[in-house]
C-alpha cells in the first residue's frame, strides 16, 4: 500500500505542470461601479499570459477584498469569479465578478490620553475624516502628521496606535459605520542635553558645534535633526553626513549623537606645459598652473589658497586668499585676497580686497566688500593706446541664498547670489593719452547675478540649470575693467577668458548621472553672450557675439579632492578643436 501511495505522489508531481500549464487568454471584469477596470485588474495581481495555478481564484478574491477594504468597502463580494475554458485547451478566460456593496463611513474618532494641547493642535486635524468614507490611507496620513508634530515639539518617542474599531450599521442595514479608538502615547518629553560627536580626528569640536546652531538644553525637533547633515555637508570637511541619532542615556539625559568621517581638505592642482617657438630663432616657453587650497587649517575652519597661472609667454596671474570664519565667535566671516595679473606686455593689474560676510541663517548671508585696484601700463613709450594708469577704490554689497544639500554634488536646492559694487576710478596717465575733454575721475558700477537650481529627475539623475549675468556701467572704461568669458567656470568649449565685454551673460545646462554621492558623469550645453561698446577715440570697435558650447565630462572624488574633467566643443568645432578643461573643484 505504501508503494502505491509513493507512485501516485510521484505521478502527480510529474503530471502537475501539464495539468496547470494553461495560460490566461482574457480577463473580464464586471460589476464595478466605483473603481475603474484598471484598479481592479491591478489589485488582482494577475495579467494576461500568466499561467493559472491551484488556488488562483482564492488568491484573487483575497487580494481584491484587502484593497476594497482599504478604501472603505468592507462589504464587497466576489462570488462568481471563475475560470472558463476557451476553445484553445491551452488557454482560459478569467472572469472577476464584483459586488462592491455600500461603503463604510467613519462616524466617530475617540482619543485616549489626549491632553489640552492635543485638543488644540492635533485633534482638529482628524475632523475632516469623520462622516466620510473610511479610507485607510487618509487615516494613516493623519496619524503620521500627528507623530511628526510631536517629534518637532519635543516628543521624539511618541506613538499613536489603534486600540479598536467598532463596525455597525443602521436599523435598515443599508448604511455602514465605524468608530475608531486611538491611544495617544506622548512618550517622555525630551531636550538635547548633550551633543556627542565622533569621527572628527582633525576638525575641532567647537567648529562643528557652531555650524550646527544647536545649544544644549534646546527642545528636541526632528526637523532640526534632519537639517544637521545639510549644515555639515556645506562645510566640505566631511564625507556625506548621515542623520544623527538621539537617545536617552543612563543618566536620563537626551544625547544627540553625530558621526562624521573627514575627507581630504588640502588640495594641490598643478600642470606644466612647454610651447616651442614658432621659428627657428624663437625660443620656447613654459606655461602652467599651480593651485594650492588649504581648507580647515589646523582643524579650525580657516582656509587659505594660492593660485599661479601662466597663460602664455608674457601673461600670468597670481592670487592669494584667506578666510577667517566666525570672528570672535560671532557668525561673521572675513575674507582677504590679493590678485595680480600681468597681461602680455601691456599692463599689470593689482587688486587687494576685503569682505565681511554676515551669516544670518544657515541659508542666507550678506556681505560688505571693499577693494583697491591699481593698473600700471608696462610700456608708456608706445604710440598706441593700451590702458590708463589708474587707481580704483570700490565698495559693494552682495546677498546669498543657498539651499543646496552638498556644495560638491547637489541633488536638490538652489543657489542665488546678487552683487552690486560702486567704484571711483582715478586716471593718472599716461599724459599723452589724456585729452583735454577726458574725465580723470570716473564712476563705475558693477551688477552681478548668479542663479543655479538642482533637481533630482530620477534616482541618481540630476538636472542642473545655471544662469549668470554681469554688467559694467560707466562713462569710460578700458581693457582692465572688462569682464572675461570662456573656460571651465563659464562657457566651456572655449579657451580660458577668451572673450572680453562690459556685459556678459551665460547659461549652463547639465544632465548628471551620479556614480556615487560626490562623483558623477555629465553632459553639458552652455551658451554665452558678450558685448563691448565701441570707443572711436581709442580705435576700439564694437564687439558683440553669441556662442554655444557642448560636451561631456566627469567629476570624481579622490584622495586629492573632487577632480573635474570635461571635453567641450565650441560652435563649428571639429573633434580636433575640442577643449579639455581639467582641475580640482574648489569651493573656496
Amino acid at each position: 500500500m505504501l508503494h502505491r501511495v509513493k507512485y501516485l505522489f510521484l505521478s502527480l508531481l510529474i503530471l502537475s505542470p501539464f495539468v496547470y500549464s494553461q495560460t490566461i487568454n482574457n480577463i473580464e471584469i464586471s460589476g464595478n461601479r466605483i473603481f475603474s477596470r484598471g484598479q481592479v485588474l491591478n489589485w488582482s495581481g494577475v495579467n494576461i499570459g500568466e499561467e493559472i495555478y491551484p488556488g488562483i481564484i482564492d488568491s484573487i478574491k483575497s487580494r481584491e477584498a484587502v484593497k476594497f477594504s482599504e478604501y472603505g468597502y468592507f462589504h464587497s463580494s466576489f462570488e462568481g469569479t471563475e475560470i472558463i475554458e476557451s476553445e484553445d485547451t491551452g488557454k482560459v478566460d478569467l472572469i472577476i465578478n464584483i459586488a462592491e456593496g455600500g461603503p463604510t463611513y467613519l462616524k466617530n474618532i475617540f482619543f485616549n490620553n489626549a491632553s489640552h494641547i492635543d485638543s488644540l493642535n492635533i485633534l482638529p486635524s482628524y475632523d475632516f475624516l469623520t462622516n466620510n468614507i473610511f479610507n485607510r490611507f487618509e487615516l494613516e496620513a493623519s496619524i503620521s502628521s500627528s507623530i511628526t508634530y510631536y517629534e518637532n515639539n519635543g516628543f521624539p518617542f511618541s506613538r499613536i496606535s489603534i486600540s479598536s474599531i467598532n463596525f455597525y450599521s443602521d436599523s435598515s442595514q443599508e448604511d455602514y459605520y465605524a468608530d475608531i479608538y486611538l491611544d495617544l502615547d506622548h512618550g517622555k518629553p525630551s531636550v538635547i542635553d548633550e551633543i556627542e560627536i565622533t569621527g572628527n580626528t582633525k576638525t575641532k569640536r567647537d567648529v562643528i558645534l557652531r555650524e550646527l546652531r544647536v545649544t544644549p538644553g534646546e527642545e528636541y525637533s526632528q526637523n532640526l535633526v534632519e537639517e544637521i547633515p545639510y549644515r555639515l555637508n556645506r562645510l566640505g570637511f566631511f564625507q556625506p553626513v548621515q542623520t544623527p541619532e538621539f537617545y536617552i542615556n543612563s543618566r536620563n539625559k537626551g544625547v544627540l549623537s553625530i558621526k562624521v568621517k573627514e575627507r581630504q581638505t588640502n588640495n594641490f592642482d598643478g600642470i606644466l606645459g612647454y610651447i616651442p617657438g614658432n621659428t627657428q630663432n624663437e625660443s620656447g616657453y613654459f606655461t602652467g598652473l599651480a593651485n594650492v587650497s588649504l581648507r580647515n587649517l589646523f582643524g579650525t575652519g580657516r582656509a587659505a589658497a594660492i593660485r599661479w597661472q601662466k597663460l602664455n609667454r608674457s601673461s600670468q596671474e597670481l592670487e592669494l586668499k584667506y578666510l577667517e570664519p566666525w570672528l570672535f565667535g560671532f557668525p561673521i566671516n572675513i575674507t582677504a585676497g590679493l590678485f595680480q595679473r600681468k597681461q602680455d606686455t601691456t599692463y599689470v593689474q593689482r587688486n587687494i580686497n576685503l569682505s565681511l560676510q554676515y551669516l544670518a541663517t544657515e541659508d542666507i548671508s550678506a556681505s560688505f566688500t571693499f577693494s583697491t585696484e591699481s593698473i600700471i601700463p608696462s610700456d608708456t613709450d608706445t604710440l598706441s593706446f593700451t590702458v590708463y594708469n589708474s587707481s580704483t577704490i570700490s565698495t559693494g554689497l552682495n546677498f546669498k541664498y543657498d539651499t543646496r544639500d552638498d556644495p560638491y554634488s547637489s541633488t536638490k536646492g538652489l543657489l542665488f547670489i546678487s552683487a552690486y559694487s560702486f567704484s571711483r576710478k582715478k586716471i593718472n596717465g599716461p599724459q599723452k593719452f589724456i585729452s583735454p575733454g577726458l574725465a580723470t575721475d570716473i564712476d563705475l558700477q558693477r551688477i552681478e547675478l548668479e542663479f543655479k537650481i538642482y533637481y533630482l529627475l530620477f534616482q541618481r539623475q540630476v538636472i542642473v540649470l545655471g544662469l549668470n549675468g554681469k554688467e559694467l556701467r560707466g562713462s569710460n572704461f578700458d581693457l582692465s575693467d572688462l569682464y572675461r568669458l570662456g573656460g571651465t567656470n563659464s562657457l566651456r568649449g572655449y579657451r580660458e577668458d577668451q572673450f572680453l565685454g562690459s556685459r556678459i551673460l551665460w547659461s549652463n545646462l547639465e544632465y548628471r548621472f551620479l556614480l556615487s554621492q560626490r562623483s558623477f558623469g555629465f553632459l553639458f550645453f552652455d551658451t554665452g553672450y558678450y558685448f563691448r561698446k565701441a570707443e572711436p577715440q581709442n580705435n576700439i570697435y564694437k564687439a558683440e557675439d553669441f556662442k554655444i558650447g557642448y560636451g561631456l565630462g566627469i567629476n570624481l572624488e579622490t584622495s586629492l579632492g573632487v577632480i573635474g574633467v570635461s571635453f567641450g566643443f565650441g560652435k563649428g568645432d571639429s573633434f580636433s578643436d575640442g577643449k579639455i578643461h581639467f582641475g580640482i573643484v574648489n569651493e573656496f
